[in-house]
């Protein structure tokens, strides 16, 4: 079902939209006390672009977002919208509005009300008032509600009426902060489809916080990556999966997430070699190209579930394993082996029959393969 109608632009004569909406982050830091929030984050979200801010819970996304939005004032640094310096704007000054997780929407009024909100005290005549109203409902599929009030709507119709309000205004910048983390699971994957087609719409600068990131890689055209207040890596989904700037980074992009196993390099009959406990694995040149083979800290040997083929004939194989245990996730199934003592899991049909204990043999595809520094988790190298 077709959620988002199609729609022209809302009118923009309520103080309407710039052409541009850059948003420039330079060296900004939040301090909450001794803590800090924000530890000398730069970054730039380009005009119109749908922007992610991932990361764990407590990494500095929200707090971010809420800077951005005026709703906090940072210890240091700058936030730019296009040519101008907005961090000493306060919240009612800068065009950008807001979706909360929690919807925020007002119990008393009905949804006809709450999209309207807005524009109400902002002046804005009656009847144009009404025509953007319906424009908006129209978009997100929810004019046959605007006469309820929220407690007769469910959690993807107060998601909507939450979305209305905030497009209703045509801001230069629309800021969301984990605005699906309160649906249900399958209603989230709809949602996200919809959301990111209203993006298209609009044609406007969307930042988006969420710690899910399956959800920004669905949805977003870049990904900035946080971790303890600090950017680990900004970038298209596609560079971010394939090329992780370190081990937090290939951690936490990707579901299953990236298999690691700790060791060091060696050479075997003059070839690179991984080595850990009693397993060897010859490197493929492209990956060993770029080392020292007599490297003498530990690394991290990197490899996705998807990259990990298992095979019941175990001759002919790089590696073997034993499987653990098997977990079935429809059409594929997710193994998990254990090859020298490291649990290894790897994402294969779901038809393979392999049984716990089970011997079996075990390669790694030689293009989706990194080596990462164990002391700091930076990349060294990869064979993509």
């Amino acid at each position: 079902m077709i959620l988002f109608a199609p729609a022209n632009r809302l009118p923009t004569d309520t103080g309407g939209i710039n052409t541009m909406a850059k948003v420039l982050l330079q060296n900004v830091v939040k301090k909450f006390g001794e803590v800090t929030a924000v530890d000398g984050l730069t970054l730039e979200i380009p005009d119109k672009s749908f922007v992610s801010l991932v990361g764990p819970s407590g990494c500095g996304k929200t707090t971010t977002l809420r800077l951005v939005a005026g709703l906090e004032s940072p210890t240091a640094g700058e936030i730019w919208f296009d040519e101008e310096r907005v961090d000493h704007f306060p919240a009612n000054k800068r065009d950008i509005a807001m979706v909360f997780q929690s919807y925020a929407l007002y119990p008393h009024m009905d949804v006809y009300e709450n999209i309207s909100f807005p524009l109400r005290m902002m002046k804005v005549p009656k009847p144009k008032v009404k025509a953007q109203v319906e424009r908006a409902a129209s978009m997100l599929g929810i004019s046959s509600l605007l006469e309820r009030k929220p407690r007769e709507l469910s959690g993807g119709q107060r998601q909507r009426v939450a979305l209305a309000r905030a497009i209703v205004r045509e801001p230069d910048v629309y800021l969301m902060d984990e605005p699906l983390s309160n649906l249900d699971a399958k209603l989230r994957v709809t949602t996200r489809a919809e959301l990111k087609k209203l993006h298209q719409q609009l044609g406007t600068t969307l930042l988006y916080v969420t710690h899910d990131q399956e959800e920004a890689l669905t949805m977003s055209d870049l990904i900035a990556v946080i971790d303890q207040g600090k950017l680990q890596q900004y970038g298209s989904c596609l560079n971010v999966y394939n090329e992780p700037a370190n081990l937090f980074v290939a951690g936490f992009i990707g579901s299953p997430p990236m298999n690691f196993i700790k060791g060091y390099l060696s050479s075997v009959e003059g070839q690179p070699c991984f080595q850990w406990e009693n397993q060897q694995y010859l490197l493929p040149a492209k990956l060993a190209d770029e080392l020292k083979a007599d490297r003498s800290q530990g690394v991290v040997l990197g490899v996705r579930p998807e990259a990990v083929s298992l095979s019941l004939e175990k001759c002919g194989a790089n590696l073997q394993g034993s499987v653990y245990v098997v977990e079935l996730l429809g059409t594929d199934a997710l193994v998990t082996v254990e090859i020298g003592g490291v649990p290894v899991k790897a994402k294969v049909d779901a038809e393979f029959a392999a049984e716990p204990d089970q011997k079996v043999g075990v390669d790694f595809a030689s293009n989706w393969l990194y080596l990462f520094d164990e002391q700091t988790g930076e990349l060294l190298s990869s064979s993509r």
